[in-house]
C-alpha cells in the first residue's frame, strides 16, 4: 500500500499539466500513487497525461465536467493510501514536498490536516506567500483561524495539504455545489475538530500565470455556489469561538464588496454583512462600508483599471 494518494483534477490545462505531472514523478519520496481525474477535457490534456507511462499513475476519464469537488472526491474514493493530497493541474510541487510531508507526519502523527508554505508565481516570478505565521516559526501546531486572519493569505490550500484518509471520510469531503471556497469549507470543518500542523517552508507553486477563464475568482458566483453563504451550519461556532468569528468576519468584509455593488446580489450580500461584528472591524473597513454604493462602484472600477495597467506595464518591461 502506498503512503500517499496524489489526486489531480484535470480540465483543459494542456499548457500546464505536463509540468504538474512531472513535478509529482520527480519527487524524492516515491511511495505514492497518482490518480488523475480527467473531467472531460477537450483541449488535448488527456493525450498529454496518457503519454506518461509510470506504473504509479491511474487515469480516470469522465465524459462530462462534473466540477473540481466531484473530481477530487472521486479520486479519494479510488485511493488506497492512508494519506491523500491534491495538486491542481496548473500548479506544481518542489521535489521534496512528499518527503518533507512524510517527515512532518512522522513527527506529528495526531493531526487532522498538514500544510506547508508555498510560492505564488506571477509574471514568471516566485514570491513566498505571506502566510500569517512568525518568521521564526519552523513547524508544529497552528491556530488555523488566527493565522488566516493575520494576512488573509490562505495558510492551507488545495496544493499544499495532506489529510489522513479517515479524517477526509469523516468530514464528508468537498461539497460539490460550491464553486468558490470549496476548499476552505473543508479545511475549516477539519480545523475546528482536529489539530492543524504546519511546516513553514515553501514546497508548492501556486501558478497565477494561467488563463483567467478557468479561475474561479475571476467572476461573481451565485450565492448558492459561494462558501460565504454556505456556512450557516457554523453559526453556533461564531457565538462561542472568537477566533473563528474574527476570521469569518474578515472574509465577509473582504469578499462581499463586489457583490454589494451589484443590483443582482446586493440584498444577499447585505444579509451576510449584517452578521459582521462591526465593532471589531478596523476603522478603515468601517468607513469604506459607510460610503455610498456609487462611490464603491467607482472605487472598484479604478482598482481594476489600475491592475490592468500595472500588468500591461510588467509584460512590456
Amino acid at each position: 500500500m502506498p503512503q500517499f494518494s496524489v489526486i489531480i483534477p484535470l480540465y483543459n490545462k494542456a499548457p500546464h499539466v505536463g509540468k504538474t505531472v512531472e513535478s509529482v514523478l520527480g519527487q524524492t519520496f516515491c511511495d505514492y500513487e497518482l490518480i488523475i481525474i480527467d473531467n472531460g477535457s477537450t483541449d488535448g490534456s488527456n493525450e498529454i497525461v496518457a503519454n506518461f507511462t509510470d506504473s504509479r499513475i491511474r487515469i480516470v476519464r469522465l465524459e462530462d465536467n462534473v466540477g473540481v469537488s466531484n473530481a477530487r472526491n472521486k479520486g479519494v474514493t479510488l485511493s488506497t493510501a492512508p494519506y491523500v493530497t491534491f495538486l491542481d493541474a496548473d500548479d506544481w510541487w518542489e521535489p521534496t514536498f512528499l518527503e518533507e510531508m512524510a517527515g512532518l507526519i512522522e513527527r506529528h502523527p495526531d493531526a487532522g490536516i498538514y500544510g506547508t508554505g508555498y510560492y505564488i508565481v506571477k509574471n514568471g516570478k516566485k514570491s513566498i506567500a505571506p502566510i500569517g505565521v512568525e518568521g521564526t516559526f519552523i513547524e508544529g501546531e497552528i491556530n488555523y483561524c488566527q493565522v488566516y486572519a493575520q494576512t488573509l493569505c490562505m495558510p492551507l490550500t488545495s496544493i499544499t495539504i495532506v489529510i489522513p484518509r479517515v479524517v477526509f471520510d469523516e468530514s464528508g469531503g468537498f461539497k460539490p455545489h460550491l464553486k468558490l471556497g470549496e476548499d476552505f469549507d473543508l479545511w475549516i470543518r477539519i480545523a475546528l475538530k482536529h489539530k492543524v500542523v504546519f511546516l513553514n517552508k515553501p514546497l508548492s507553486n501556486y501558478n497565477q500565470d494561467v488563463d483567467v477563464t478557468y479561475r474561479g475568482t475571476n467572476h461573481l458566483h451565485d450565492p448558492k455556489e459561494h462558501m460565504l453563504w454556505g456556512l450557516g451550519y457554523l453559526e453556533p461556532e461564531e457565538k462561542t469561538n472568537p477566533d473563528y468569528k474574527q476570521l469569518i468576519d474578515k472574509l465577509r468584509t473582504y469578499g462581499l464588496l463586489p457583490y454589494l455593488i451589484t443590483n443582482q446580489y446586493r440584498n444577499a450580500a447585505r444579509t451576510e454583512l449584517n452578521k459582521v461584528d462591526w465593532n471589531h472591524q478596523p476603522s478603515k473597513t468601517r468607513r469604506l462600508y459607510q460610503k455610498p454604493i456609487l462611490y464603491l462602484k467607482l472605487r472598484c472600477l479604478f482598482l481594476k483599471l489600475g491592475s490592468k495597467v500595472k500588468q500591461a506595464l510588467i509584460k512590456h518591461v
